[in-house]
């Protein structure tokens, strides 16, 4: 693997917890425990590699629509697996932050949230940038709410609206486009995740479900990275 030709930013639609388990006859919770295992596991090697930026389909706003016994579960597993593991995380000098409408998550995952990004806040190793209750369309609502509201209080002038004006007004801002977008369980669409920020990822879909995509199965991802022509419009050297 060529370490001066890794992506910046990786983003990963973790998707087929639910179907892991059902393919073993387990609950569904048990695919979601395994799930966050491959978490663990993808975040140590993403910062072993280099990798800036690391961003994780967490949970989005379409989520809520589950049966509630389960968002109930992902709720407590999220805030369990924060609580142990803060500690870790700023020691290896990775980063968390969120990205999504706070507006609705439940107090107790709240407040792990601003307690893990104000642990975490000076880290400069690596970003870990969770998606929670998170759409890409309500992203770019909110920002173009931000932005109309500026006009109005004549703080803005329509001729300042450029992308870089819109990029500052996402979630996101201050943070670099995702290079490589991930998705597992064979799934090839990109499910209201950062619709804006995706427009020159390379996308690398694969049939893995998420309990089963390790650290090999990453590093096949990154791998497959290195092969792109990123052209951005233009052209590669030798045509096309």
């Amino acid at each position: 693997m060529d370490q001066d030709i890794l992506p910046q930013h990786v983003a990963i639609i973790m998707d087929g917890n639910g179907r892991w388990a059902q393919k073993r006859h387990l609950p569904r919770t048990r695919g979601h425990i395994e799930g966050g295992k491959r978490v663990e596991e993808i975040v140590g090697a993403a910062r072993k590699k280099g990798i800036k930026v690391l961003t994780l389909y967490t949970f989005s706003t379409e989520n809520w629509n589950r049966p509630q016994s389960e968002v109930s579960m992902l709720m407590r597993m999220l805030t369990s697996l924060l609580n142990k593991k803060i500690t870790e995380l700023s020691h290896n000098g990775i980063r968390v932050q969120f990205i999504g409408k706070e507006e609705g998550i439940p107090p107790a995952v709240r407040e792990v949230i601003h307690r893990a990004t104000q642990l975490t806040k000076n880290n400069t190793d690596m970003i870990l940038n969770m998606a929670f209750n998170y759409g890409g369309r309500q992203e770019i609502v909110e920002a173009i709410q931000r932005i109309a509201a500026s006009l109005k209080n004549n703080t803005l002038k329509i001729s300042d609206i450029d992308e870089e004006l819109i990029d500052r007004s996402l979630y996101t801002k201050g943070l670099p486009d995702p290079d490589l977008l991930i998705r597992t369980s064979g799934e090839k669409r990109i499910s209201n995740f950062l619709l804006w920020q995706s427009s020159y990822a390379e996308f690398y879909f694969t049939d893995k479900l998420w309990p089963d995509f390790d650290t090999a199965e990453f590093e096949k991802a990154l791998m497959d990275f290195q092969t792109r022509q990123r052209r951005y419009g233009g052209i590669s050297p030798v045509g096309g």
